[in-house]
């Protein structure tokens, strides 16, 4: 058998921080969210066009913007994700 196995001290116990699912939470998946909010973005649109809130003219104007809004959520959870990994491993 060519496992090497490292045995500790009984007193000595190297210091781990808890892994990210130890502590409770998850990496967010950038894509699933900016999608998912893509999506909220334009659920909420075709309502205001079926409840007649909006009109035809201005659903041209008005589809962009959830489109603009999950992308610019996904640019800033990317920059918060890249900090807290170059935070990690620095």
């Amino acid at each position: 058998m060519s496992e090497h196995v490292q045995e500790q001290e009984p007193g000595l116990e190297q210091e781990q921080q808890p892994t990210i699912w130890e502590a409770g939470r998850h990496p967010v998946n950038i894509g699933q969210l900016v999608m998912g909010l893509a999506f909220l973005g334009l659920v909420a649109v075709w309502a205001l066009f079926t409840t007649d809130a909006v009109d035809g003219g201005d659903v041209r104007w008005l589809l962009p913007v959830p489109f603009v809004l999950a992308g610019a959520t996904g640019l800033v959870a990317s920059a918060a994700s890249g900090a807290a990994r170059r935070d990690r491993w620095s």
